[in-house]
């Protein structure tokens, strides 16, 4: 049985419910947190766990990559039109992400009638320095 879901423009006061009830549980692990959101835009906080590092110390690309999406996604869902997803994400790693929580930071630039067109960039919490820049599609 499949049921298809309404959808809810997330909101800053909205966000946290629809991350809890939209995303699988392997991504809600992850440890997102401080969820912030407004037309456009989404930012969170991936903080540094050793379940997610690889052998230097540093979070993983694959783990980071899936936080950049779900980001990106939450900053597509605040557009009144419900998302089918991800149509590309291309993602390029600028430094190792060890030593401090990170920052991800999700702009759409612009709404189409078919497409999303979103940027991300992911920062040290404590420096500001960028980690990773990603861009992204999002299909209507």
């Amino acid at each position: 049985m499949t049921e298809k879901l309404e959808h809810v423009v997330v909101t800053d006061e909205t966000v946290a419910g629809v991350y809890e009830f939209i995303f699988a549980p392997w991504v809600k692990a992850l440890g997102l947190t401080d969820f912030r959101v407004s037309r456009g835009k989404a930012s969170a906080r991936l903080p540094q766990d050793g379940a997610l590092q690889w052998a230097n110390g540093a979070i993983c690309g694959q783990a980071l990559m899936a936080a950049i999406d779900t980001v990106v996604a939450l900053a597509v869902s605040t557009h009144d039109r419900p998302s089918k997803g991800t149509a590309s994400q291309s993602t390029q790693f600028l430094r190792p992400a060890f030593g401090d929580d990170l920052r991800i930071e999700a702009n759409v630039l612009q709404f189409g009638s078919v497409l999303a067109y979103a940027e991300a960039h992911v920062t040290f919490v404590s420096s500001g320095k960028l980690v990773a820049h990603s861009t992204a599609e999002f299909v209507f």
